[in-house]
């Protein structure tokens, strides 16, 4: 979404990734299919910061991929606190474990293999902090599943929501486009939040449950 020399500036101008994050970041670039789909540096330190500020109890991750968000948003965890983090990627598990432990957060993380959409509704918990990165053509329904866990006062962060600009460029109608339109346009009619869409990489929302 950024213009290349925008991103470069704000990158530069972003606090560092830790060792075990830019090990991280390398070895996803090397070994993994679409690495892409990563948190980006300037995005883990937002993610880290929103964590810092609200000092959830409770975190919950929908699209865990490598593990570079959740180290990220461990980072404000009370104590004793737990992240909750889901995906359906099983392959992935081996990795996301040896950096969860090299990072110090492994006691905290909870995972999940499977679909969310089946798992959100059997953890018993109220969620402080959600980041929801999962699958975009089922954005809605995540929302209209998770938005009754969520603490009043409590964020969710939602990545991808500006599509690389095709959700408010009438010529893209594919399913991806059309449900991320759906949600945002939820997320704005929903009396009980309020909201904003920063334009950081591919777009991210915060939401913010009040009533």
């Amino acid at each position: 979404m950024l213009d290349t020399i925008l991103e470069t500036y704000i990158d530069t101008h972003t606090t560092p990734e830790t060792d075990v994050l830019y090990q991280l970041n390398r070895q996803t670039h090397l070994k993994v299919l679409r690495p892409n789909m990563l948190s980006h540096q300037a995005q883990g330190v937002l993610l880290k910061l929103f964590s810092q500020m609200i000092k959830p109890k409770t975190i919950l991750e929908v699209g865990t991929y490598t593990g570079y968000s959740a180290i990220c948003l461990c980072a404000g965890l009370q104590k004793n606190g737990k992240l909750h983090t889901i995906d359906i990627n099983e392959e992935l598990y081996d990795m996301q474990m040896e950096y969860f432990e090299m990072a110090g957060v492994k006691n905290n993380i909870k995972t999940y293999i499977g679909d969310a959409m089946q798992i959100i509704p059997t953890i018993n918990e109220t969620f402080d902090l959600v980041f929801l990165d999962g699958d975009k053509v089922n954005y809605p329904e995540y929302y209209d599943i998770l938005i009754d866990k969520i603490a009043i006062g409590g964020i969710i962060l939602a990545d991808n929501t500006l599509w690389k600009g095709q959700v408010y460029n009438s010529k893209f109608d594919d399913k991806y486009t059309k449900a991320l339109r759906v949600f945002n346009q939820k997320v704005l009619e929903d009396k009980r939040v309020e909201n904003t869409i920063l334009p950081l990489r591919d777009g991210m929302s915060i939401i913010r449950r009040c009533k």
